[in-house]
């Protein structure tokens, strides 16, 4: 079932490039950004109280805070040079490059997570590496 909301994920991930080039036409990729978290932030929490999950809050730990906050620190970062890559850059080499994502977490995971990476995992990552690069040469 992962695969599914992964599928979808990436589903919304090329709807959101898509959608980020028109809408950042003509204004300034920060102010893009800042709108879009709005609409996220209405969303997130409109999900969160229909599914009346507002409880969990109580049981947030110090270290959930820490992490999720600097999770979202990162999130915004990685939107907010996403959007400048987006205004000055086409969809079609931006969106395939910001993918190298993926090798940065499978690196990062086997670092601070310690998961195994498998042979299979290593040659997607290495496929991904090298199309980036075809991309920006």
């Amino acid at each position: 079932m992962w695969w599914v909301f992964a599928l979808l994920s990436a589903l919304f991930a090329a709807l959101t490039a898509i959608l980020a080039k028109v809408g950042i036409k003509g204004i300034n990729s920060d102010l893009a950004t800042a709108i879009r978290t709005v609409f996220i932030l209405i969303i997130a929490w409109g999900i969160v109280f229909f599914r009346k999950e507002l409880t969990g809050v109580a049981q947030l730990t110090k270290s959930n805070l820490i992490f999720l906050g600097l999770s979202g620190i990162a999130t915004g970062l990685s939107w907010i040079f996403y959007f400048k890559a987006l205004q000055v850059g086409n969809v079609s080499q931006v969106a395939p490059v910001d993918k190298l994502s993926v090798v940065f977490a499978l690196i990062l995971s086997m670092i601070f997570l310690n998961e195994v990476i498998t042979w299979k995992i290593a040659v997607g990552s290495a496929l991904i590496v090298i199309g980036a690069i075809v991309i920006i040469l």
